[in-house]
């Protein structure tokens, strides 16, 4: 079967203004969720942050006076840490631009802890650590996987799922395989999965190749030009 980008399905061309409005919805969601994580990681977590400091400060000016502060402020601090990291953790999670603070594999790692959460199945991450792909093109990868893995495990079939991020011949590339029966998704889904993913793509002009393959599944491979992509961070 031909691997060029899949035609537009019958839904999608009948309701081009859908689409838009969708993609338009996704962007703004995305556009909300960073600002929340900004107001987490940068305003909230510095404020407790400084809260912990302070009590330190107050443990060391009573600890003559009150020997019992040491204790109490100790369990008040290991409260604070504890709230702090699940701030950040939410924070990460929240944030759509993660790649630029942890890097792509980090990155794809949380992903998969999330997907490998709600999948009995077969989850492999396969990532040449010799790889140092400039940021750009590295959150683009990181949009389309997370947009393709997401539904793996409500998909029909879906028992093994596979990610490559590599540099094959003059491009790096990411590529994702999963073993589901594509064609058994309701085809409103699968239009919007499509048109996500060339939505993410288009903007970073990256190359999209969506194949299914009978009783074998699919596989998305997203490749961008090295020359094209600037200089490796």
């Amino acid at each position: 079967m031909s691997d060029k980008l899949r035609p537009k399905g019958p839904a999608e061309a009948r309701q081009p203004g859908l689409a838009r409005m969708l993609v338009a919805a996704v962007n703004q969601r995305e556009m909300e969720f960073a600002r929340v994580s900004g107001v987490l990681h940068d305003q909230v977590s510095q404020v407790l942050s400084a809260i912990g400091l302070q009590l330190d400060v107050m443990r060391l000016d009573f600890q003559q006076q009150a020997p019992e502060i040491e204790q109490r402020t100790a369990e008040i601090q290991s409260m604070l840490e504890r709230v702090i990291n699940q701030l950040r953790d939410l924070s990460f999670e929240l944030n759509p631009s993660v790649v630029e603070r942890a890097g792509l594999q980090a990155a794809l790692d949380r992903l998969a802890g999330r997907i490998r959460a709600g999948f009995s199945g077969v989850f492999r991450i396969h990532y040449d650590p010799a790889e140092r792909i400039p940021v750009s093109v590295a959150t683009a990868f990181y949009k389309i996987a997370e947009r393709a893995l997401e539904g793996c495990p409500s998909r029909p079939g879906c028992t093994q799922v596979e990610v490559q991020v590599k540099r094959a011949q003059s491009s790096y590339v990411l590529e994702i395989h999963d073993n589901s029966d594509f064609s058994k998704l309701p085809l409103e889904e699968r239009s919007f999965l499509e048109m996500m993913l060339a939505h993410y793509a288009s903007q970073n002009s990256i190359e999209l190749k969506i194949r299914t393959i009978p009783g074998k599944g699919i596989v998305i491979r997203a490749s961008h030009l090295v020359a094209a992509a600037g200089p490796e961070q």
